[in-house]
């Protein structure tokens, strides 16, 4: 057989095994690349090539800033501006959610735009009660019409304004793409919101991510009872300050009970003595302590939630294991922890009201600790104790624009500027905001290893290689040289129909750039030789090369709404199909209107 005949069957394989979805989609991949190697299509540093290649570079990269938005508390933040704006309404939830995609692609690119949404998105499927599946793929395919709003959509918008220049000597406008895209995301929300339903497969992901929005009530509801908690921060001149920090109110009235003194980050105060500005931490009823902090001259901090969790503190339940350390120690609310940078805001045994005095800790018993969100992450990994609820899961969800959100956005806003301008390469542009947010302390090493979505990584870097065969065969080039050959006196249509055609099934199988670089010049040819308006068989080029909507592996962006809304290989075509129809109508009929077919 010759090279391109086994490209083509490893292709029939790959495409087979990952509908059959038996096996692995990372096997399947490297299965391909393995057989291509054996065969002898491809070198053995072909094989791998795909982990070394830009456009893995870039994913892993996205994903590490992807979570560094989320972990700053942006996407909490946006979210809660979908939730205002949408209510109840699944109609306003989907139109906004698929408009702020389109719009955050068409400057940071598709696989960026899904990346930094997609924990948002997931996150808000939870809490009002959807199921992510019916948000993901419209949330993915918005992003693709995105990709042809405006030039920096896309690479293959660049090369589409390149060929234009070559060929005609007119380039196309930073713009002039909307005039495509638009419409297309526009058809895009209205076949979501009429056909979504039905065409979109209804999908449960192994795990769904735990809503912590409201978590500060239900903690306070679950320890507190009916008492409210409230930090009251010590003004200038208050009669307070210079009283011990052991007992500072001791003329407070009944039913007000002294939790500890904190400083304003949430950490224990170590000093003797009140001072201005120290955080007072009491209980009781809110009546109560309204009318304490009044007469005290006290201010509230309104920049917490039920005085648990703020943009500079939180709180960790943890529950205490047979045979821990802690069993049979005396815990009262007020204790500062070993640590020294907890405190201890209740203790409880299953079946009882919490504790208000000192009682020797038993195995189940829970505690509540509060303390800076940074001390939190240090010190409630502990065999002495089980973590209910990761800190950082917590201040992600319910602390819209936390305390590394500036930066964050500092480093976003540069990235954009950079994959806008082309000064450096989409890959070191993104490799620099992963590296910039985490030596600003966005996040964590840690984090950004764990950010890394290794199935779409590998799968993505996997099939590099039968991409690279498909193209150094001539498999590609023959097919579509084949198809166009085959209608090329039928009429402007049906050859633009055909270009179409070959275009969308390609990118399908690789990725959209390198479709494109396959059939620009086969396209410029047969438009020179028809007599047709270069630019009008270029943009439909670039909106066929947009239509990657049929299968996970046709974009990184596919790949990776999979595993989080539980899809499976072939849940794609149906809903994807109907987008197409709706691409094919653009590029027919639309793109000639706009760049006439006879026009020079």
């Amino acid at each position: 057989m010759s090279d391109s005949t086994i490209t083509l069957v490893m292709l029939a394989v790959a495409v087979a095994a990952f509908i059959w979805n038996k096996l692995p989609v990372e096997a399947v991949a490297l299965g391909v690349a393995l057989a291509l190697f054996g065969t002898g299509i491809i070198s053995a540093d072909e094989a791998y090539s795909g982990f070394g290649s830009g456009t893995v570079v870039l994913i892993a990269a996205l994903f590490v800033v992807a979570e560094a938005i989320d972990a700053a508390g942006i996407t909490t933040w946006l979210g809660g501006l979908l939730i205002r704006f949408s209510g109840s309404s699944r109609t306003r939830l989907l139109a906004l959610t698929m408009g702020i995609t389109a719009v955050l692609t068409a400057f940071i690119s598709v696989n960026g735009a899904v990346a930094a949404l997609l924990p948002m998105v997931v996150v808000l499927a939870v809490r009002l009660g959807r199921e992510p599946a019916q948000l993901l793929m419209p949330m993915a395919f918005a992003a693709h019409a995105g990709s042809l709003l405006v030039l920096t959509g896309s690479p293959v918008n660049i090369l589409i304004l390149e060929a234009a220049l070559d060929s005609t000597g007119h380039g196309i406008g930073f713009f002039e793409f909307g005039l495509v895209g638009l419409p297309l995301l526009l058809g895009t929300i209205g076949l979501a919101l009429w056909l979504g339903p039905k065409l979109i497969p209804h999908r449960e992901p192994d795990a769904l991510p735990r809503d912590l929005s409201s978590h500060g009530e239900t903690l306070m509801r679950h320890h507190l009872g009916d008492d409210g908690l409230s930090r009251l921060a010590v003004p200038a001149g208050s009669g307070l300050i210079g009283q011990p920090s052991v007992d500072p109110l001791a003329d407070h009235p009944e039913g007000l009970f002294l939790i500890g003194v904190q400083d304003r980050f949430g950490r224990p105060s170590a000093a003797p003595l009140l001072a201005e500005g120290d955080q007072v931490i009491v209980r009781g009823e809110q009546g109560i302590i309204d009318a304490f902090a009044s007469s005290q001259g006290m201010i509230q901090n309104a920049d917490s939630t039920c005085g648990l969790i703020s943009s500079s503190f939180g709180v960790a339940e943890v529950v205490v294991p047979p045979r821990s350390d802690m069993i049979g120690v005396e815990a009262y609310p007020g204790m500062i922890t070993e640590s020294g940078a907890l405190v201890v805001l209740a203790h409880q045994r299953p079946g009882r009201q919490a504790r208000s005095g000192r009682v020797a800790i038993a195995a189940g018993d829970t505690l509540l600790l509060q303390g800076s969100w940074k001390s939190l992450d240090q010190h409630t990994v502990d065999h002495k104790v089980i973590l209910v609820d990761s800190p950082d899961a917590v201040r992600r969800q319910a602390v819209p624009l936390g305390p590394g959100a500036i930066p964050a956005l500092a480093v976003l806003a540069a990235m954009v500027v950079l994959l806008t301008t082309n000064i450096v390469p989409a890959p070191i542009a993104a490799l620099l905001a992963a590296i910039a947010m985490v030596l600003l302390r966005v996040i964590t090493p840690g984090q950004a290893h764990r950010s890394m979505a290794w199935q779409t990584l590998i799968l993505v870097a996997g099939m590099i290689p039968l991409s690279t065969a498909i193209t150094s065969t001539g498999t590609a080039a023959t097919i579509a040289e084949g198809v166009v050959s085959a209608v090329g006196n039928s009429g402007p249509l049906v050859l633009m129909a055909a270009i179409f055609a070959i275009t969308a099934v390609l990118g399908q199988l690789i990725s959209n750039t390198a479709t494109a670089l396959i059939i620009i010049p086969i396209a410029l040819s047969i438009a020179g030789e028809s007599g047709i308006n270069p630019i009008t068989i270029l943009m439909c080029v670039s909106v066929a090369s947009a239509a990657a909507l049929l299968t996970p592996v046709a974009t990184p962006a596919n790949m990776m709404i999979m595993q989080p809304a539980g899809y499976r290989f072939g849940d794609y075509w149906k809903f994807g199909l109907a987008i197409m129809a709706l691409y094919a109508v653009v590029a027919l009929f639309l793109v000639p209107v706009i760049w006439p077919l006879g026009a020079s």
